[in-house]
């Protein structure tokens, strides 16, 4: 039997990092480009989106909730970031109109699932679908990249010093939510709801206004990372996202945030991302179809909830 003394989520995170490391170790020998600055700055780059939203998801996650509209939020965000830059609203002013689209939509799936006790996954689902229709009409289902101003694509493509913005912004994001993951009240009643709501309620916690604010913050971290994506392609593209919100749920699960919720880490999910980004961006380098890429990703997310489950047996 496993010492007590190590938590669940300890052990995911130090085995999830082994994996990381050799999976590093293996691609560079593999694939001698693989560890340039240039292909780790792209791989960074592709990774942002997943640790922004997967942030702020992880600690929904944890409460026992999950949001699976975040992949058509990012989209519908890009969309309205591009349409207003397009029609000559000053460019912060449109970033903070895209953002807050993905904030009203979390505290819709807030109050649908505290509320009006619509089931998590029906709510989310039915979020993304009306977030994916909403960025196809106003874009007529097009690509929205003429007209737009100087400037567009500043937070999605320039540098300070020799690192991307996003990725700057990705790491202060994932800094803020382990702080108030491991440091704060809102942390520890997230933990609680997420290992028994109903005691948590009892003891005191206003369990629904808790989810109900992760849902917001899942909902804006959702926008600010469709406004980035949309300045790196410099277009507001309806079609962007498909997927994303399975990526964020493997990088999730695989970082050792338990799906049942009461355990996990945004530091985890940061890991997991970096080994699903390393992981596409050297089976890229290989030659390996994106097809089968996505068999890899089934695999690894059916792996990840064994392993869970295995540690958790072990540290009974």
């Amino acid at each position: 039997m496993m010492s007590k003394n190590i938590s669940k989520s300890t052990l995911t995170q130090l085995i999830t990092l082994s994996i990381l490391i050799v999976l590093v170790v293996v691609l560079s020998i593999l694939a001698p480009e693989f560890l340039t600055y240039n292909n780790m700055m792209n791989v960074l780059r592709q990774v942002t989106f997943v640790i922004i939203t997967g942030s702020a998801a992880t600690m929904l996650m944890i409460t026992g909730h999950m949001d699976l509209s975040v992949g058509s939020l990012l989209a519908l965000s890009g969309v309205v970031f591009a349409v207003c830059a397009m029609n000559d609203i000053p460019l912060f002013l449109s970033g903070i109109l895209g953002i807050g689209v993905g904030f009203a939509f979390g505290v819709l799936n807030g109050i649908l699932v505290t509320k009006l006790k619509v089931t998590h996954v029906i709510a989310t689902l039915g979020s993304m679908y009306v977030a994916r229709g909403l960025s196809y009409i106003v874009t007529d289902g097009k690509s929205i990249n003429a007209g737009l101003p100087r400037g567009f694509d500043s937070i999605g493509r320039k540098m300070i010093g020799t690192i991307p913005i996003a990725v700057i912004i990705a790491v202060l994001v994932l800094l803020i939510f382990f702080f108030l993951e491991s440091k704060t009240v809102f942390g520890k009643y997230a933990f609680a709801i997420g290992g028994n709501k109903n005691a948590a309620t009892l003891s005191g916690i206003k369990s629904n206004r808790l989810v109900l604010s992760i849902y917001t913050l899942v909902g804006t971290m959702a926008g600010l990372s469709g406004v980035i994506m949309a300045s790196r392609l410099g277009a507001g593209d309806p079609n962007v996202g498909n997927g994303f919100e399975f990526d964020c749920i493997v990088a999730i699960v695989l970082g050792g945030t338990s799906v049942a919720g009461g355990s996990g880490s945004v530091i985890g999910m940061a890991i997991g991302a970096l080994i699903v980004g390393f992981l596409s961006n050297g089976l890229n380098l290989l030659g390996v179809g994106t097809f089968y890429q996505t068999v890899f990703k089934g695999v690894i997310l059916v792996g990840a909830v064994l392993l869970d489950s295995l540690i958790k047996k072990k540290l009974k």
